[in-house]
């Protein structure tokens, strides 16, 4: 179910300003990576760029999957959702005067996630038990932790094969961050997923992560083949671990 995905020499940004220089990474199928970088240095912009929802001015993306090389670039974000690839986004964006089951279903549009939407309810509901529980609730009236849980369970409503996480650990508090990461790694170990996250809580994501990236100043800084290489980097000393 999951696929490969593969981003190479991406520029891009708003206007005259260049936010990414010739980023590239890959996320190989099942495997969960780890995109570390401070606030502003591109990683939502490098998300966006694979989503369709930024164009990048060069560079490709792609996605190997069913034996076929599939291009994303110049996609619209909604052809990159039916193609299997769903983003959870940094301020989870739900629609705060819906539902918490309205939600999850608006994000079954998928021709698959449609068929299976019963299934996929009872699966985001054993997840997060709170879920099932605030199903009538409208979902900004939630706390931040319950709102994270609900920005994760849409996005896999749409049961996509590659699953982008954008800040997961942002405005909670240090016990539901951990719980909502345990939550992804449950939620690809369970289901084969291949998962991007960018994060810079380092502690957190590298308790779930294969291996990882550090984004500086929009450019690949450092590619850790392991954790213990990321742990043991200049970089990530100076800037995570305060050494």
């Amino acid at each position: 179910m999951a696929g490969r995905l593969v981003v190479r020499g991406v520029e891009a940004g708003y206007g005259a300003v260049r936010v990414l220089h010739g980023v590239s990474l890959e996320v190989r199928e099942g495997e969960t990576v780890v995109l570390l970088g401070a606030n502003g240095n591109g990683k939502s912009t490098l998300l966006h760029c694979i989503m369709g929802v930024v164009r990048p001015t060069a560079g490709e993306i792609y996605l190997e999957a069913d034996g076929r090389r599939i291009d994303l670039v110049g996609r619209a974000p909604e052809e990159i959702v039916y193609l299997g690839l769903a983003l959870v986004p940094e301020g989870r964006r739900l629609f705060p005067r819906l539902t918490v089951e309205d939600n999850l279903r608006l994000a079954a549009f998928r021709p698959e996630a449609r068929r299976a939407i019963d299934r996929s309810l009872a699966l985001c509901y054993e997840t997060f038990p709170v879920l099932r529980e605030r199903r009538r609730q409208l979902a900004g009236s939630m706390s931040g932790g319950e709102q994270q849980m609900l920005a994760i369970a849409r996005a896999l409503m749409s049961r996509p094969r590659v699953l982008l996480v954008d800040e997961p650990s942002v405005g909670l508090a240090p016990i539901l961050v951990s719980r909502v990461i345990a939550k992804i790694r449950e939620l690809k170990e369970a289901h084969g997923l291949t998962v991007l996250m960018a994060e810079q809580n380092f502690a957190q994501a590298t308790r779930i992560a294969d291996r990882g990236y550090v984004l500086v100043h929009g450019t690949i800084a450092f590619e850790g083949g392991s954790t213990r290489e990321l742990a043991e980097h200049e970089l990530v000393k100076k800037y995570y671990l305060g050494v």
